[in-house]
């Protein structure tokens, strides 16, 4: 059931959402530590591009923040030991997004918790640091973008000579239904995601940030305003509370009233976005040298007794953070990430948490729907956020007419989920839509 959202706020055409999202189960309990893993499991492939390639072996004594792993080429990024201890293998392990094994380090923790030694506060460092010194800084941490996409950041601090930009759009939107790592992040954090934005745009050269947070956290907006109360440069505004606000596209359209194409980047409007837990990471990175080896995770769902908001060791065992939250027996669905782009799994016994990953939520009781055919009442195409015909698309790929779905325009298609949420058939619209994208791309191999 949806709910008719009647608001003043800055938004965007279309979009839904859902009468109870869940985020009351954790948005009030301040971010606690998750016990320590046993074992980290750390991919090689955090991020988008190629994966990082192992400066460790077998046998190995690492200590916490150290590179295990090197990014190979421009887009890639580091990866470190979020433990102290030993290794004690790299493999092929199962990848909670990919879906298939791939490579990851291994590691055996031991009693001491402490830093590599060259991890260390800088003094003055507010105010004297160059824009180098602040790129190598980020680059060498492994930062990503911590709101899903898992981009390099050092990338977005390097756009092409000929793409001038004067924006950096902060998404604190947090969209998702049950997330609120964001949320919570913002309360407890406000002048550190600041200081990692300042540092951000003062490396890419840009003299203003507007920053979006939805209208259900107005406590995060108030602090955060103030926090930048003497910081004319930064804008903070409320947005409408509707999925997918936190979008590039959305939540740029909703800021600024800028457009650009659903394949294009935002730098084509003269736009970079940046989460807040990236900002934060940012922040840790260029003040305290330290690398992403943790974030906070959002554990919740109908199957969680105690839902909380968790910092969590990069690699840990999804199982543990289930236990640490007081799973229920009874649950029947995992999902990494938020209900509408999130990733089921099959398998909790070998699922571990990754850098793009913010919240996991368990659910009992998860219905399975009955899909039927489609009855043309139009509301996926009302839903739609990028002005596409879901309907025509899903039906085209069960005919698997892919050269009729390109000129419909199917790769412009984000994969939101809006569509499938809203159909009173319960057609699997967005999975249609996924088949027929890796179907045309194995075609193009084959061309």
């Amino acid at each position: 059931m949806l709910r008719v959202v009647k608001s003043k706020l800055k938004t965007f055409v279309g979009g839904i959402h859902p009468k109870d999202d869940g985020k009351s189960f954790t948005a009030g309990k301040k971010v606690v530590p998750a016990s320590l893993p046993n074992k980290a499991y750390l991919f090689l492939n955090q991020h988008i591009g190629k994966p990082a390639q192992p400066i460790v072996q077998k046998g190995d004594t690492v200590k916490k923040g150290q590179l295990i792993a090197e990014s190979q080429g421009f887009i890639s990024a580091n990866v470190h030991a979020s433990i102290s201890g030993k290794v004690v293998d790299i493999a092929p392990w199962p990848h909670p997004i990919a879906g298939v094994k791939l490579p990851a380090i291994i590691i055996e923790r031991a009693e001491d918790d402490s830093w590599v030694e060259d991890i260390a506060a800088i003094p003055d460092i507010d105010h004297n640091i160059s824009e180098a010194e602040i790129m190598h800084r980020i680059k060498s941490a492994g930062i990503v973008g911590l709101g899903g996409a898992t981009f390099p950041t050092h990338v977005k601090l390097a756009p092409p000579k000929d793409k001038k930009i004067d924006m950096v759009v902060v998404n604190g939107a947090e969209c998702e239904p049950y997330l609120t790592c964001d949320h919570r992040l913002m309360l407890e954090n406000p002048y550190e995601i600041i200081q990692g934005l300042k540092w951000f745009m003062k490396c890419i050269g840009c003299n203003s940030a507007h920053i979006g947070i939805e209208g259900n956290k107005k406590d995060a907006y108030l602090l955060i305003k103030d926090t930048v109360s003497k910081e004319s440069a930064i804008k903070v505004d409320l947005v409408e509370v509707k999925y997918p606000q936190g979008a590039e596209h959305q939540i740029i359209k909703a800021l600024l009233g800028r457009e650009f194409k659903p394949r294009q980047l935002p730098l084509e409007v003269g736009v970079t976005v940046i989460n807040v837990s990236t900002a934060f990471a940012i922040y840790e990175a260029v003040k305290y040298g330290r690398p992403l080896i943790q974030r906070i995770i959002t554990v919740s769902g109908n199957g969680i007794e105690n839902p909380q908001n968790f910092f969590v060791r990069l690699g840990t065992p999804v199982k543990q953070l289930l236990e640490d939250a007081k799973v229920t027996g009874d649950i029947n669905k995992i999902i990494f990430g938020g209900p509408m782009m999130g990733i089921a799994q099959g398998d909790i016994e070998t699922a571990v948490t990754v850098k793009g990953i913010g919240g996991i939520i368990a659910l009992r009781k998860a219905r399975k729907w009955n899909s039927s055919a489609c009855i043309r009442c139009g509301r996926c195409i009302d839903s739609c956020p990028y002005g596409l015909n879901p309907s025509e698309l899903s039906v085209l790929s069960e005919a698997k007419n892919f050269d009729l779905m390109l000129e419909s325009n199917v790769l412009e298609c984000k994969e939101c989920g809006c569509c499938s949420y809203i159909c009173p058939s319960k057609r699997p619209i967005v999975h249609l839509i996924k088949f027929a994208k890796a179907e045309i791309a194995k075609q193009e191999v084959r061309a």
